[in-house]
């Protein structure tokens, strides 16, 4: 029993350190500045997504700490709204519209098989329907971190350099 509550905690701490990987990476300026993504909510919530996605893939292999994660981030969702002054009487509504845009980022993003696809995938949520030069350059980082990713050790997260940092 003190084995499963010891793992459960390694797990919580572990996903502790892949969210503020994936919150520091989804703040950081060049997206906003030089890949054109929107700095406005639903833009951060697609580069949120879209990061935690590729911390999702690289450590799907383990259930508990990638549900840990999973949690971590909705209880990420859940401090947002209330710092924005939603109220308990519509937060459930609106954890349901993130967990069902959430989930539907994450097959979007798992069925892209290129950079095509996901530059695609990133156009349609990423960039809200507007197409841009900058989906090829974010796809092409995308697939470059899925690769960086798979290099490092358990419970560690680097994605690589930023996007266009990488292809000069």
């Amino acid at each position: 029993m003190l084995n499963v509550i010891t793992r459960s905690k390694e797990h919580r701490h572990a996903a502790e350190r892949l969210y503020a990987a994936v919150v520091t990476r989804s703040r950081e300026p060049a997206f906003f500045a030089r890949l054109a993504v929107p700095d406005t909510l639903d833009g951060r919530f697609d580069l949120l997504t879209l990061h935690a996605w590729l911390v999702l893939r690289r450590y799907q292999p383990n259930a508990a700490l990638a549900q840990a994660f999973v949690d971590r981030v909705f209880v990420g969702f859940d401090e947002a709204l209330r710092e924005m002054g939603a109220g308990d009487m519509g937060l459930g509504r609106r954890m349901k519209t993130f967990a069902d845009a959430f989930y539907g980022r994450l097959e979007a993003y798992e069925a892209a098989a290129d950079v095509a696809a996901m530059a695609g995938a990133l156009v349609r949520n990423l960039y809200r329907g507007n197409a841009t030069p900058a989906a090829a350059i974010v796809a092409t980082y995308v697939m470059r971190a899925q690769e960086h990713l798979r290099t490092i050790g358990e419970g560690d997260v680097d994605f690589g350099p930023l996007p266009g940092e990488d292809q000069a």
